[in-house]
């Protein structure tokens, strides 16, 4: 595919970004101590307690309870709408990476949550988060297709920027909500985001070759 190199490349980045952090969580806690001091206040501090109200509900999106049924409605729709590398697509990524290797790594670096009064209820550990990783492949998911869906250019971008902020602010939500320090969530979207871009030229040529032989549509 076209720009395959770049897409490539960027994945690279984001993996490689997300193997230091993990490396510094796991043996240098205190290395990101300021960084997470930082925006800490910025997000949570500053914004205390007016925005509460804002992102106590928006971080609620989420939450299994509701991404689960968005997960199935949205599958169901592409599946009827004989877009079978899209579905596909999408299961993999919430079914591989959210599903099982997300668990797995929150057990592997065992990190515990911030001290700091949470506004919500979490059980697991913190590393990264599951927020941040299952909102950016449900959502980035969607923005990767929007193009293929929505024809008319400036609705297509209008779309894409929409699907952006609600990434970004579900990602802020759960530092302001105490329950993740903000390298937990740059992680979790640095894993969502390499999966995607990894994943990418992959799921087109396969669109392509599907459509070629009148498999999908």
């Amino acid at each position: 595919m076209k720009n395959k190199i770049y897409y490539q490349f960027a994945a690279s980045c984001c993996l490689l970004v997300f193997i230091m952090l993990g490396y510094t969580v796991k043996f240098y806690p205190l290395v990101l101590k300021g960084f997470d001091d930082f925006f800490t206040d910025v997000f949570r501090t500053s914004l205390y307690p007016q925005a509460t109200p804002f992102f106590v509900n928006f971080t609620k999106i989420g939450n299994p309870e509701i991404l689960i049924p968005l997960l199935v409605i949205t599958f169901i729709l592409f599946v009827l709408l004989k877009r079978y590398a899209e579905a596909l697509w999408l299961a993999a990524g919430m079914g591989g990476i959210v599903g099982i290797l997300n668990p797995l790594l929150k057990l592997l670096f065992h990190r515990e949550r911030p001290t700091i009064a949470p506004l919500v209820i979490e059980k697991s550990f913190s590393f990264p988060s599951g927020h941040a990783v299952s909102t950016m492949i449900f959502f980035g998911t969607l923005l990767f297709l929007t193009r293929n869906f929505i024809k008319q250019h400036s609705f297509s971008l209008a779309v894409q920027i929409l699907l952006s902020l609600l990434i970004i602010v579900i990602a802020i939500s759960r530092v302001y909500c105490g329950v993740h320090f903000p390298s937990d969530v740059l992680a979790g979207d640095l894993l969502g985001l390499g999966w995607l871009t990894f994943t990418y030229p992959i799921f087109e040529k396969q669109r392509f070759i599907w459509r070629f032989k009148g498999k999908q549509k």
